[in-house]
């Protein structure tokens, strides 16, 4: 009697490797668009958080409201009427920062300007204004918090190529041993569909 060969009798133990790299191949692929990403950036940093606040203080009397945005070296001073938010012009911002003084410069309409000689370094700042606009005068008195902004840009975190690629290893790696075992599993069984025969 004609026995069919052992691949026949047993299907598995030839398209098995086959189904585990087609496996091997979908899980990869469900990996591919993560580690492309958007824009497909392929490097090794996370890009950076698009739009991050600046740091600003405000300082608060009965009679005006200052808020000053940090960009680098330059703080750019808003100065309104506490009552109704109305800006105010033409007005003279003497600003003290950490012990050293500056005199704003209007800058447009609206705005007020103060270059430092350097970029604050990480800390809280004490800052204290004297307003004179008119016949007011007014001492304000306020502080820059530069810890919030540092802590902000270090809680964004993405995951890099190589994090992915390391998943995509360690995947095939754990699909390399199921087919290993799933082969020797069928080779063991072989001898026993032998003598059924």
């Amino acid at each position: 009697m004609h026995r069919k060969p052992i691949q026949d009798l047993h299907p598995m133990t030839s398209s098995h490797p086959w189904a585990a790299l087609g496996l091997a191949a979908l899980l990869l692929g469900a990996t591919c668009p993560a580690i492309a990403g958007e824009g497909h950036d392929h490097g090794d940093a996370a890009p950076a958080a698009a739009g991050t606040a600046l740091p600003r203080f405000a300082a608060v009397s009965e009679t005006f409201e200052l808020v000053g945005v940090l960009d680098g070296k330059q703080v750019t001073l808003y100065l309104d009427r506490f009552a109704d938010n109305a800006p105010v012009r033409g007005a003279k911002i003497e600003l003290d920062i950490a012990g050293t003084k500056f005199s704003a410069q209007a800058q447009g309409d609206d705005a007020y300007e103060v270059v430092l000689k350097e970029a604050p370094k990480p800390g809280v700042l004490p800052i204290t204004a004297t307003v004179t606009a008119g016949a007011e005068a007014d001492l304000l008195a306020g502080e820059l918090d530069l810890h919030e902004t540092l802590h902000a840009d270090e809680a964004v975190h993405e995951h890099s190529w190589k994090e992915y690629a390391g998943w995509a290893v360690g995947g095939l790696a754990a699909l390399a041993v199921l087919v290993l075992g799933g082969r020797r599993l069928m080779a063991g069984r072989q001898p026993h569909a032998r003598g059924a025969a």
